[in-house]
Parts: structure tokens; C-alpha cells; sequence
């Protein structure tokens, strides 16, 4: 009988640790939506509803052996998940991929597509006759959402606010340039060291014009206006033996080898890790490399030696619309700078969308391997 894997969550990391181990372990992996999420292409998707379809992959073809459970996780251990249903799933190996919860429109409050697409429609169409938006936070979504707007409506005023005072901390002086140069040539204003008093009277994504105090004193209006921070670890549903194991913040202490602390058989990967770096997709599909390669050692009776070390520089493909944003990777000489011509190369045409197809069976292999894929999607 082959080993039982019990994959929570198929996000980024649980989609790519699951298919990973699927030739050689009976995988179950349990995930309530009815469609992986494409996270770094829903920002696209609002901006422009004709592409929004390219962000949802179906579970149906992920995996060849195993299976795929539609519910809920209540409570998960070292012996295997409970699920919301009552039904138990025993596991010889647990690896923990909930990930977080981030604001609308980067991510859905939602397990349905349906509901998600209806959504981005709704939300398109109150954006769509905004004159003037806000964006609070001035991390790479919010970024990002400006330059989408911008792409498809360069006429419209966006503001970004942050109280922040600089972009980017951490990132090599020549992308905060570059990144300051294109915002301005795209007539964003960006408001650094400041922040709203009181959030806005309509909620996120709903069309009222409105005025707010900046906590700098000064005042600022628009007519619609985007919560870009504020990230949630999903990890509430942590049982005896876990939840222990768990930092303040609510992420789970793991060693180099990804394993949660105290435990054998029980994994992590993706924003659920207290790994010092970046939440990233990429990041997340490379420690479920690491995971992978560990469990199923495991599984053939040797000793698990595959060893996650975050880079000591930090890297990032933060498109700005189709055809601009900036980059940084690691290198021997230090931070590599990339120009906007190569984020959209790599990025930005697309947001890698192509790449999940092999990964989840919906098309054509793609032209390059979903792990190949930068660590900053």
C-alpha cells in the first residue's frame, strides 16, 4: 500500500507539492474552491473582464492517482485532517499549504469562480466610471493595480498612499529610481508618509466620491478607492501537536528541511512558513520542491536532506501593465536591476498564466516548467 500524503490547501505551494508527489503517493489533497486561483493575474482580470477566464484552472486533471476533496479542513494533526464535514482523512504525511488571505481584488473571498467572476464584473464596471482612485498601500499590489488602471485607462487620476516613507525598503536604490521614473511618466501621484485617518464611507471597489484627512493633515478625494494591504494567515484550523507550533503572527515554525517544528511527517510550505522572506508564489512553489523531494525520500526509507535557505537578497517582478514595472534577482555581484523590458518578457505579457496550463492539464504544455518560475509572481 502506498503512503497516504494529505495536501491542505491547493494554492501555489499545495497544487505543486501534491503534483509532485502524485506518481508515488496517494494524494489527497483538500482545497474548498472549485478552481485553483491565479493570484497575480486578478488584478489583470479586473481591469479588463475578456481576460479574467485565463485565471482559473479546474482541480479535475491536476492530478493522474490521486484525488482531490472539495471540503474544508476543521482541524488538521500529525495523524491526517478533519474535515468541516466531519469526515476524518488519516495521513502518514501532512503538509500544511493554506496560505493567506489578502483584500479584494488580489484575492477572492470566495470558493466559487462563478461568484469570483461575477465579482471582477461588477467591481470593472463601478471602476469604469471612477474619474479619480485610491489605492492604499504602496507595496507591490498596490503597484501593480496601478499600473493596470493606467494600461487600460491612462486618462483616470490614480493616488497611491502609504505611510511608509519609501518604496520598496530592502530593494536596491536603482529599482526605487526606475520605479519613481515610470510611476510619474504614468501620472500616478504617489503620497508617501501619510495614510487616510478614516477609510473611505463606501467600501472598497464601490463607486461614491469621497474626501478623507491624510494623517499628514492634508485632505484627499476620489471616487472609488482599493485596500492593497493587510495580509491573513490562513491557519485557524491547526489542532493538537500544531497549533503549538505556530508564531504571534499565526505562522508555523518550520526547519531548513520544511518541517514543522516537533514533527516527523508534517510539512509546510508557502505563506503559512514563518521563513524569513517575501509571501511570494514563487517562493511557495520552491519549498514545495524542497517538501516534495523530502517526503518522498521518506516514503523509500531514506533520511530527508533537501534544505530550503531563503536568498540573502531579495527578488521581485513587479509589472506595471503589460508593458512596463521593474525587477530585481539575485546575483553573484549583488542585486540585478531589471529594465521594463524584460518584466514584461518574463511577466508582465502574460503574468505566467501560460505556465499553469502543464500544471493543471488544461492545454498545451507550456514552453517553460511552472517551477522554473520566478520566485516574485
Amino acid at each position: 500500500m502506498n503512503a497516504i500524503v494529505a495536501v491542505i490547501g491547493g494554492g501555489y505551494g499545495g497544487a505543486t507539492v501534491a503534483k509532485a508527489l502524485d506518481a508515488e503517493a496517494d494524494v489527497v489533497l483538500v482545497e474548498p474552491k472549485d478552481a485553483f486561483v491565479h493570484a497575480a493575474g486578478s488584478l489583470r482580470a479586473l481591469v479588463r473582464p475578456d481576460w479574467a477566464g485565463s485565471i482559473f484552472f479546474p482541480y479535475d486533471r491536476l492530478l493522474t492517482r490521486g484525488r482531490v476533496v472539495r471540503e474544508r479542513a476543521a482541524s488538521v494533526d500529525a495523524g491526517g485532517v478533519t474535515l468541516a464535514s466531519g469526515r476524518r482523512i488519516d495521513a502518514d504525511y501532512v503538509v500544511l499549504a493554506t496560505g493567506s488571505a489578502y483584500p479584494y481584488p488580489a484575492k477572492f473571498d470566495t470558493d466559487s469562480t462563478e461568484e469570483a467572476l461575477g465579482l471582477l464584473r461588477d467591481t470593472h464596471g463601478e471602476l469604469a466610471r471612477a474619474e479619480r482612485v485610491l489605492i492604499s498601500g504602496a507595496g507591490p499590489v498596490g503597484l501593480e493595480l496601478a499600473g493596470e488602471i493606467k494600461a487600460v485607462w491612462p486618462e483616470k487620476r490614480v493616488t497611491i498612499v502609504d505611510p511608509a516613507p519609501e518604496l520598496l525598503p530592502g530593494f536596491a536604490p536603482g529599482l526605487r529610481e526606475d520605479l519613481h521614473r515610470q510611476l510619474d511618466a504614468l501620472g500616478v501621484e504617489l503620497r508617501l508618509g501619510t495614510a487616510p485617518v478614516t477609510e473611505p464611507p463606501a467600501g472598497p471597489g464601490r463607486a461614491e466620491a469621497f474626501t478623507v484627512a491624510t494623517t499628514d493633515g492634508g485632505k484627499i478625494g476620489a471616487d472609488i478607492w482599493f485596500r492593497a494591504h493587510g495580509v491573513r494567515v490562513h491557519g485557524g484550523f491547526l489542532g493538537a501537536g500544531l497549533a503549538e507550533a505556530t508564531t504571534p503572527a499565526g505562522h508555523v515554525r518550520v526547519d531548513e528541511l520544511l518541517r514543522v517544528e516537533g514533527q516527523e511527517r508534517v510539512y509546510a510550505v508557502g505563506d503559512i512558513t514563518d521563513v524569513a522572506e517575501a509571501k511570494m508564489a514563487g517562493y511557495a512553489m520552491r519549498h514545495a520542491e524542497v517538501v516534495a523531494r523530502n517526503v518522498l525520500a521518506q516514503i523509500r526509507g531514506e533520511r530527508p536532506e533537501a534544505a530550503y535557505r531563503p536568498s540573502a537578497v531579495p527578488s521581485v517582478l513587479l509589472p506595471l501593465g503589460p508593458l512596463g514595472g521593474v525587477g530585481q534577482f539575485p546575483s553573484p555581484e549583488g542585486p540585478l536591476v531589471l529594465p521594463a523590458e524584460t518584466v514584461a518578457e518574463y511577466k508582465g505579457n502574460d503574468l505566467f498564466t501560460g505556465r499553469f496550463v502543464e500544471l493543471f492539464g488544461t492545454g498545451a504544455p507550456a514552453s517553460a516548467s511552472v517551477t522554473g518560475m520566478p520566485a516574485s509572481a
